[in-house]
């Protein structure tokens, strides 16, 4: 995980409907965000800059497999170098794999978290963004929890 990222709008929903979107700013110096996150957010946060992908044809061709948040997600990042990516849509984490970004999602965001000290148990946490509609396979979920030294919390 870098020091800076650049997120999609899915993880900074979710950790805004539990409660835990301050987590963002203590886990990185700097993080962006392009307009359509922005736009699909409705709001603005002080720490978040918004910044446009200054690449438009590298939009437009993400375009055509990713929806607009995703693609200038990806854009930015590749644009930026050296961040993290925050996604959660397992077509747009292949696809930035491929393009060999350093990418996490929101519950890779939870794992950083519980090893810096700023939650105890991403379990719990997993169980608030569960009742809050945040969606994740059963295998995911293990696969967090035995991350975060929390496997026998399975279940």
């Amino acid at each position: 995980m870098r020091d800076r990222a650049v997120t999609n709008s899915t993880c900074l929903i979710a950790l805004e409907r539990i409660d835990k979107l301050d987590l963002l700013p203590k886990l990185f110096t700097t993080v962006f965000a392009p307009p359509a996150v922005q736009d699909e957010l409705g709001c603005a946060f002080d720490w978040l800059q918004v910044r446009t992908p200054a690449d438009p044809g590298a939009v437009a061709a993400l375009r055509t497999q990713l929806h607009a948040g995703e693609a200038e997600t990806i854009a930015l990042a590749m644009e930026l170098q050296d961040v993290s990516i925050i996604l959660d849509d397992g077509k747009a984490r292949r696809i930035a794999a491929q393009l060999e970004l350093d990418v996490i999602g929101t519950l890779g965001v939870l794992i950083a978290a519980k090893t810096r000290g700023f939650i105890e148990s991403v379990g719990g946490v997993i169980e608030s963004l569960d009742q809050a509609g945040f969606r994740m396979s059963a295998e995911l979920r293990a696969e967090a929890l035995q991350l975060a030294g929390e496997s026998h919390a399975i279940g």
